[in-house]
């Protein structure tokens, strides 16, 4: 038996909320569960933020026996500092080769190394400028 930590949906017709489930992984979606692990409600609230609540200790546990985190949860864990980011490539176009470029996963933008600033020396750039003024 596979044990997977994945979302449950629950709410009413467009406004979802989540609970955050431990299940064998032949369950269906909304199906018989082991236990559940938190919530997520992905509408945000007055202050503007999305509601997350989850347990970390049962959590961890359940990852330590070998459960396996599905995409959505495990973006969740990341966010909430649980798991390291998951990896991300992004597609350089439809059917060609992909972009092995770093993309940053709370952005998707891509992460760029670290710019070191050119060093220009002004030195080379007045001596031609005063060998091109003299006649």
């Amino acid at each position: 038996m596979v044990v997977r930590l994945r979302l449950s949906r629950l709410g009413c017709k467009n406004r979802p909320f989540f609970r955050v489930m431990a299940a064998d992984s032949r369950s269906p979606r909304d199906g018989k569960h082991i236990e559940v692990l938190g919530y997520f409600n992905p509408l945000p609230g007055q202050d503007g933020g999305k509601r997350m609540g989850l347990k970390f200790d049962r959590i961890k546990y359940w990852l330590s026996v070998g459960a396996q985190a599905s995409d959505p949860v495990q973006r969740l864990l990341f966010r909430s500092g649980l798991l390291p980011p998951p990896p991300m490539v992004a597609m350089g176009r439809k059917g060609g080769e992909r972009d092995t470029r770093p993309v940053d996963p709370m952005t998707g933008r891509y992460v760029d190394a670290e710019k070191t600033p050119a060093i220009s020396d002004n030195k080379p750039e007045e001596e031609d400028n005063a060998e091109d003024k003299s006649p």
